[in-house]
């Protein structure tokens, strides 16, 4: 399939247009639609910004530098000419990248050595419904620059699940487009009640039925943290699976050539044992199935201790689905809750 057959580019001209005459965008586009991948593209070609940089904000290290690996690789160019990435101990930039895949720390950096960005001429803020306080920062200081030295700066807020019209609001009253995503029909599976088991255990379980039941495709298993990443794995090594399959962890602290092994095609069914950084932004081809533990690691300020911490918690129910678009991306799938359709009825 050829990226022009994404949904996005059923708005290029809209988005194009919008751009040319606001400067700003509010563009809501549903997981699978081919945002993160084609609008920075949409903005290079079109001429709208000349030479000057285009800056793809990313909440995660892993979106940032795979989300770069796919647009060069559509592009017909290396990491680190055209197109690059910088992110925390890994820097994929060169004086000739133009469409740079970055977090919010580095564009904050940026901001303190050259406070009028120049040499930039988009920001894109990709997954705003991440938001934390850097990208809330970022945001800030990209309307300062719009409103006074910066008028020509190009700035998009960009998300699956944002509501939509306080940013549009925030950025005085900027436009708001709206783009479906391309989704397969996804059947949910819940959990069995009184399943006490931890939540490891019924992971691999899950697995365990999925490959029995014959269905094809890889899965993907989403995990709160690293523990729980290599207790899964633990327990599906353990597994009597009917086939040989290749287990993979995929998390922010791994070496980027162990990230990249998740994203490699194998002869071997891939088991992927993930925390929410493949909940957006990066496609996982050939995943078919998700298994959700329905937790994740957030990170809070204990006012206690007067610091910061990382506490598991259950999902919204937003995240819930953008989890189970995973399997949904280039075929049918299933998605396998570890909870029952009873829980959480009130999450929003």
């Amino acid at each position: 399939m050829s990226p022009r057959d994404l949904p996005i580019w059923r708005q290029h001209d809209a988005i194009v247009e919008q751009l040319r005459i606001h400067r700003r965008l509010v563009l809501m586009a549903a997981t699978g639609s081919g945002k993160s991948t084609q609008v920075p593209q949409m903005i290079r070609d079109s001429g709208l910004v000349g030479e000057g940089r285009i800056v793809v904000l990313q909440p995660r290290r892993v979106a940032a530098r795979t989300v770069a690996v796919r647009v060069a690789a559509e592009r017909g160019v290396r990491v680190g000419t055209e197109v690059g990435y910088q992110v925390r101990f890994d820097d994929a930039l060169s004086d000739d990248s133009r469409i740079c895949f970055v977090t919010e720390g580095i564009l904050l950096r940026w901001l303190q050595r050259t406070p009028e960005l120049t040499g930039v001429g988009a920001v894109i803020f990709d997954e705003f419904h991440e938001r934390n306080l850097l990208s809330d920062a970022a945001l800030g200081l990209i309307r300062q620059l719009q409103l006074g030295p910066r008028p020509d700066l190009l700035a998009v807020v960009m998300s699956a699940t944002l509501d939509a019209a306080p940013v549009a609001r925030y950025l005085d009253d900027a436009p708001t487009l709206a783009v479906e995503g391309r989704m397969f029909p996804v059947s949910v599976r819940w959990a069995e009640y009184g399943d006490e088991r931890p939540v490891t255990e019924r992971a691999a379980d899950a697995v365990e039925r999925i490959i029995h039941a014959g269905e094809s495709g890889d899965v993907l298993v989403f995990m709160p943290g690293m523990g729980e990443i290599q207790g899964t794995l633990n327990a599906l090594r353990s597994a009597h699976l009917s086939e040989r399959c290749l287990f993979l962890p995929l998390h922010g602290d791994l070496a980027p050539e162990e990230q990249d092994r998740a994203f490699q095609p194998s002869p071997l069914r891939r088991i992927i044992v993930a925390t929410n950084v493949a909940e957006t932004s990066v496609t996982i081809d050939g995943v078919r199935h998700v298994v959700d533990s329905g937790q994740a690691r957030i990170a809070r300020f204990d006012a206690e201790r007067g610091m910061p911490t990382l506490a598991i918690e259950e999902i919204s129910r937003a995240s819930a689905e953008q989890r189970a678009g995973r399997a949904g991306r280039t075929a049918p799938g299933t998605c396998w809750r570890l909870w029952t359709e009873r829980d959480r009825k009130s999450v929003v």
